[in-house]
């Protein structure tokens, strides 16, 4: 496929901010087979969206989503709006025969995302879904290392993403902390990320886990215009109706355990997914905060030399790294989405199917809704 793509995105709030910014670099950096035009940002407040086209570089702004997707001028949908809305909007773009990249997770429910992957299934457009931190070079290049056996044999596994920002319990509630919006709370938000990543790296899947899942404050301020709950303001509080906090075991299908945590109650730790693949060959550790490294440990090195060996990950012939410094100059957070547009326009220009698909989002929702009724079964094992 070739000539221009024109690219609507729906949302515009802080994952809004990541993708536009991606839109613009992408085309810049690396030599794509189509060019690209951020044609049209829909969001549901007129003034705020039109200041958000002119702000990232939108080419216009309109609030109803339902006639944008119809366009015959737009071609790909960028879905980054909350949670509950990703089904509605995502199929209908697909029965519209628009390619649709979705931030994660895909859906609110089980029942929601199995419809979604089959939309897409069903569709000659193509679909992604955002879980961008798998295009983190480093990361990339730790799942090609355990391919090509650097681990060995995976043996257990160790993945959490912490983060400190409701320690305070008068922050306010947003929508990522109301169920009907989210779906789930630090579990499906940033848990998912955790989720996501331990079965990219590993190329193996979770089959069963036990968990248990908190709230830890239970009622917040309320923001009335941002949160829309009729009659509240001022200094009257509502219900926390996510997690803050959850725990879990999960059993890989090859037998291996990981130990899994999302918190946003880790005091002091701003934006930390760590995640350890041990094996009886060695071992590869990631820690976000410092995304340009990894940490290798070769057990089959001479017993006297072996430690875990700091490496970067900014070499020409890393992953994603043709289009961008030096050896030695660091990229940062948004780097991934610019690889993430990339790779989604790379299989529409080559008709080969974008990862992670649709049908990945519903494995990962279905570990997500297991490990919730864990908890409310007394952190029994549930199968996936």
């Amino acid at each position: 496929m070739t000539g221009t793509l024109r690219v609507a995105m729906i949302g515009y709030g802080f994952m809004g901010a990541a993708h536009s910014q991606a839109w613009r670099t992408a085309p810049r950096v690396f030599d794509l087979p189509n060019d690209i035009e951020m044609a049209v940002i829909v969001g549901r407040n007129p003034e705020a969206v039109a200041d958000a086209a002119a702000k990232w570089g939108w080419q216009e702004s309109a609030t109803d989503w339902r006639d944008v997707v119809t366009r015959d001028d737009i071609d790909i949908i960028d879905i980054v709006t909350p949670g509950h809305s990703h089904h509605e909007i995502a199929i209908a773009a697909l029965e519209a025969g628009k390619h649709v990249l979705c931030e994660k997770p895909l859906a609110n429910s089980g029942g929601d995302a199995e419809a979604m992957a089959e939309a897409a299934r069903s569709s000659s457009a193509k679909a992604m879904l955002g879980f961008t931190y798998r295009r983190v070079p480093a990361l990339t290049r730790a799942r090609d290392l355990i391919a090509q056996g650097a681990v060995g044999t995976v043996q257990q596994v160790r993945a959490a993403y912490r983060q400190d920002w409701l320690v305070d319990p008068e922050a306010p509630l947003s929508w990522r902390l109301q169920k009907d919006l989210a779906g789930h709370g630090a579990l499906g938000d940033i848990g998912a990320h955790a989720i996501d990543l331990v079965q990219f790296l590993t190329g193996l899947s979770v089959e069963k886990v036990s968990g248990v899942i908190d709230t830890i404050v239970k009622e917040r301020p309320v923001e009335t215009e941002r949160v829309g709950i009729a009659g509240k303001g001022g200094d009257e509080k509502a219900p926390v109706t996510v997690d803050d906090v959850a725990i879990f075991t999960g059993r890989l299908e090859n037998g291996a355990l990981a130990a899994f945590e999302a918190t946003r109650f880790a005091t002091g730790r701003k934006n930390e997914l760590s995640v350890e693949i041990s094996g009886d060959k060695g071992a590869i550790a990631f820690n976000l905060e410092s995304l340009n490294e990894l940490q290798v440990y070769d057990r089959t090195a001479d017993e006297l030399s072996q430690g875990f060996t700091r490496v970067l990950v900014t070499e020409p012939g890393h992953p994603y790294l043709e289009g961008w410094w030096p050896t030695g100059h660091m990229l940062g957070y948004e780097h991934a989405f610019s690889h993430q547009v990339k790779d989604f326009i790379d299989a529409i220009a080559n008709d080969t199917t974008p990862t992670p698909t649709f049908d990945d989002g519903v494995q990962v929702q279905r570990v997500l809704d297991a490990v919730e009724a864990s908890s409310n079964d007394d952190s029994r094992w549930v199968q996936i």
